[in-house]
């Protein structure tokens, strides 16, 4: 298990990283922390009830670049649950680069049910274990349209660093 730290303009979140069910996911998000990537992107895409994603623009909503995707780990056996990291990625199935998202309730549509385009599901990699609390203020943010995305937070809700315990 690998510790992180997002460290957001909202407080601290502790993620344990699961590198034994979800080792090429791991590896990328960490490979992404280690560049510097999620430094200053903002979580740009908040639904209440459902889950926090970041790790993609900046805080001009400017979409940064990203490594080629990595394969599609939902059969890992871990679940959508409330407090679980997972990537995002596209309608294919192996498109999620740097994107996370958080779930903030239990999302058993989103895990992993067969190897067909619709059922991949989205691969967890990780737990929230500390920041819960600053979970659930961001999930409570208030969103609109902005750079012709929905559901964005109207007042930045910036990840500064991703602090790496190793």
């Amino acid at each position: 298990m690998v510790n992180v730290t997002l460290e957001t303009n909202k407080g601290d979140i502790r993620i344990e990283l699961d590198a034994e069910k979800a080792p090429a996911t791991v590896a990328n998000f960490l490979e992404y922390a280690r560049a510097g990537h999620y430094d200053n992107t903002v979580f740009h895409r908040v639904i209440g009830g459902f889950m926090i994603q970041g790790g993609g623009f900046d805080t001009s909503m400017k979409q940064k670049s990203t490594n080629a995707p990595v394969k599609n780990e939902a059969d890992n056996g871990l679940k959508n649950v409330t407090g679980t990291i997972a990537m995002a990625r596209t309608s294919d199935p192996h498109s999620a680069t740097a994107q996370f998202f958080i779930n903030v309730s239990d999302n058993a549509f989103l895990d992993f049910k067969s190897a067909t385009p619709q059922g991949w599901g989205y691969a967890v990699f990780g737990k929230v274990t500390d920041g819960m609390d600053v979970v659930r203020s961001i999930e409570k943010v208030q969103t609109g349209n902005k750079a012709g995305h929905q559901d964005v937070p109207l007042t930045d809700v910036v990840i500064n660093k991703v602090i790496i315990e190793e």
